[in-house]
């Protein structure tokens, strides 16, 4: 395998969901000493937002739980393009829908087996039968809490995942 290690994290519009996993698994891959092993970006499944900042209550949520700012304000929301399969090695989707566009755009079955849901790394979820993550734009401060709260909990096998894939 290539180092570094390379981890897009994909929503809708990539300015709530994905930026927000996106900074939290950079901390996190930091904390476990592995980011310099590791790179996390995130994108969109569509292009409506490109350009644009991550959403105020993204950062806000992130904030409010004391996170370092690492690169929320340089964030613009960007498209997936199928050719970036070849540099990526895991494609955390945030909810199914993404899954399913994500699937429709990969070029062959290696791509698509590099995608996986969020939360299919959280124990919890997994026993719960519940994988998606509900877009938080829709709603409030309590919407993008829960999404914090999803993505947190997944982090862990993340990281687990992808330091056993760094020992292969």
């Amino acid at each position: 395998m290539s180092e570094p290690y390379r981890v897009t994290v994909v929503c809708h519009g990539n300015i709530c969901r994905s930026p927000m996993a996106e900074f939290l698994l950079r901390e996190a891959f930091e904390d476990a000493g592995l980011g310099d092993r590791v790179v996390v970006d995130s994108a969109g499944t569509s292009d409506e937002e490109a350009g644009n900042s991550a959403h105020r209550r993204t950062v806000a949520t992130l904030q409010r739980h004391g996170h370092p700012d690492l690169g929320w304000s340089e964030h613009r929301a960007r498209q997936f393009r199928p050719d970036w399969f070849d540099d990526i090695d895991l494609v955390l989707a945030a909810d199914h829908p993404h899954v399913d566009r994500l699937g429709r755009i990969a070029r062959d079955d290696a791509d698509r087996d590099k995608v996986r849901l969020v939360r299919s790394f959280d124990p919890d979820a997994v026993a719960a039968g519940e994988l998606g993550m509900d877009d938080p734009w829709y709603g409030g401060d309590e919407e993008y809490e829960t999404t914090y709260e999803e993505i947190r909990a997944a982090t862990p096998g993340i990281v687990d995942h992808v330091r056993s894939a760094l020992e292969r």
